[in-house]
């Protein structure tokens, strides 16, 4: 059975969207002595930020395994973002990680990496909603404020070089304490409103149908609505907006926009229907 080795990390998205953590392969209870004080925060520029995110998502391409060209899910997710190469300046990438867990998420340097297993109980559409979500965090810079935030609080006193603008290397446990704390970070009420706006005009822009950001959101209460109670899915979006507003929000724009319902939706919505 395939088996992540990555960090527990929430990021999105997810503040994403949808975040299942990955298996942790680090223990986090090897904590870091001496916390970083708030008046640190100044001293850590932009540049020892994207240092930091690259050296991170580094780190989680080097421990996990990235889907090749010639694979069937990254040639999936190449045709899914065609022509989706930048945000507001910031090149993005995309890699798919063949691991178990259902998750995605986005990074302050345009990294978008996606889970095989969000790839198989997602379509086309839905996932290109997820995407556009985690593009409107970079665009917004939610995503760099919130490993800025990741960073300040996570006891990394050995890692940030606030007498210089030179971020100096982590060592693993060092990254294992940072996951930590991206993995409770959060976003606002605010910022995913903005993000669900903004990834809904960049998919139009781009030539998608934006119908994709409100079929995500169905597919995602339906997976919320199917966890236990108490499992960490179902308690997911207390602190974001409600998913029934949401999808609201996008199928109202949607359809004043003059956008049909794709075709594979109005099949599965059907299908469903019949089933009841």
């Amino acid at each position: 059975m395939r088996r992540a080795r990555t960090l527990q990390f929430v990021f999105f998205l997810l503040a994403v969207v949808v975040c299942l953590p990955a298996s942790a392969q680090f223990n986090f209870k090897k904590a870091i002595g001496g916390a970083v004080k708030a008046t640190q925060a100044a001293t850590i520029s932009d540049e020892q930020v994207r240092a930091y995110v690259k050296e991170y998502i580094d780190w989680m391409d080097t421990h996990n395994t990235v889907l090749p060209e010639d694979n069937p899910y990254t040639q999936r997710l190449r045709k899914l973002t065609a022509g989706i190469t930048e945000v507001e300046g910031v090149p993005l990438n995309f890699k798919v990680y063949h691991v178990t867990d259902v998750n995605a998420f986005a990074c302050a340097d345009g990294s978008v990496r996606v889970f095989s297993s969000l790839m198989d109980i997602m379509t086309d559409e839905e996932l290109l909603g997820v995407i556009g979500h985690e593009i409107g965090h970079i665009a917004h810079k939610d995503s760099k404020k919130a490993f800025r935030m990741a960073l300040l609080s996570s006891a990394l006193k050995d890692g940030i070089a606030s007498s210089s603008n030179r971020a100096a290397r982590l060592t693993d446990s060092q990254i294992g304490d940072l996951g930590s704390a991206l993995m409770s970070a959060t976003y606002s009420k605010g910022q995913e409103r903005d993000a669900d706006d903004y990834g809904y005009q960049f998919l139009k822009s781009k030539g998608k149908n934006p119908w994709a950001m409100s079929l995500s959101f169905r597919r995602l209460k339906q997976m919320q609505e199917g966890a236990p109670k108490g499992n960490k899915l179902s308690q997911l979006f207390s602190s974001h907006p409600d998913l029934d507003v949401r999808i609201e929000r996008m199928e109202e724009r949607a359809k004043a926009d003059g956008f049909e319902k794709p075709e594979s939706a109005k099949a599965d919505a059907e299908a469903k229907a019949e089933a009841q």
